[in-house]
């Protein structure tokens, strides 16, 4: 087998030294002084996903909840890392999964294209045998509801689960379909099978978190938020609208810190620009509160650093 060392590595990619070792300190890559055909391929498309902005961060967090999901030693060389509008996913094994929310997503790229011969069959969920027809019955619904035809979807994803109960993903997209036609108590009970069917299925616990945020049973939505980031801390959209949960309770610092959260994994676009308007917001809060609790002036001792508030408690917001 032909191999390259570093320097040929680096003349081939047209990158630095310094790029290199990045990677290798980001545990995207293992730190070798020779490289095969294969190592330049998973080189190459972590060149493509960092010329596209996506972070080191992003890419190693895609790469350790596929190793989780598909039980990959090495997802950059056993699967295809792709970016999808603002996510990751991998093309593997017949499917596109995205393998932070665990979700199956419909790949455009592939529509009409038959399967290779002797290409593997779909990836499976850990621990249970899906057949073939049921996850191209899912593709086929996936298809029918970015075509509108929702009450198609509809019959094909109860077909699915009458064939597979615990077909997770399933429940997903049908609650979503009830859930944008307002039939939130519905939508409810299919995004909480899919939680008791797969306890580690992150979209699961965000969409129920989402509804039950829309019937205002906000402390139940909260919990469901904390879940989802508790199974991928990481999980952006999850801080956003947790932040968001803590606001209307008027837990104004649980807020922040959750607005905080989000800017450090989303630093660009109208959502992060609304996250830093909210916590100047809640920092000028912070601080007018604090002012208008302090009814008279407290000469600070000696050696101390800290304001003493002299009156009535400030208690957290």
């Amino acid at each position: 087998m032909t191999s390259y060392s570093r320097q040929d590595v680096l003349r081939i990619l047209q990158i630095s030294s310094r790029q290199l070792q990045g990677w290798e300190r980001a545990g995207l890559i293992p730190a070798q002084q020779t490289y095969t055909f294969q190592d330049l391929g998973q080189l190459r498309t972590l060149r493509c996903l960092r010329e596209d902005d996506v972070s080191a961060a992003s890419i190693r967090h895609s790469i350790v909840a596929m190793k989780a999901v598909a039980g990959m030693a090495n997802p950059l060389l056993e699967a295809s890392l792709v970016r999808t509008g603002t996510r990751l996913a991998f093309r593997h094994m017949g499917a596109m999964v995205d393998p932070i929310r665990r979700q199956l997503l419909f790949d455009f790229e592939r529509v009409g294209q038959k399967q290779a011969v002797g290409e593997p069959s779909p990836l499976r969920k850990p621990g249970v045998g899906n057949p073939r027809g049921v996850q191209d019955r899912f593709l086929t619904a996936v298809q029918a509801e970015e075509l509108g035809e929702k009450d198609r979807a509809i019959g094909i994803y109860d077909e699915i689960l009458a064939t597979d109960s615990g077909y997770a993903p399933a429940y997903i997209n049908l609650g979503t379909i009830y859930f944008h036609l307002r039939q939130f108590g519905r939508a409810e009970e299919l995004y909480r099978r899919a939680t008791e069917e797969d306890p580690s299925y992150v979209l699961a616990f965000f969409d129920l978190g989402n509804v039950l945020d829309e019937m205002e049973r906000l402390e139940e939505s909260i919990a469901a938020y904390r879940q989802a980031i508790a199974l991928s801390p990481r999980y952006a959209d999850a801080h956003y609208n947790l932040a968001l949960a803590f606001e209307r309770k008027g837990e104004r610092r649980h807020a922040l810190r959750h607005w905080q959260a989000y800017l450090r994994l989303d630093r660009t676009g109208p959502w992060a620009d609304h996250a830093r308007g909210q916590i100047h917001k809640l920092l000028s809060r912070e601080k007018l509160s604090i002012a208008w609790r302090t009814d008279k002036y407290v000469p600070r001792a000696k050696g101390v650093a800290s304001l003493e508030l002299v009156g009535e408690d400030v208690q957290d917001q």
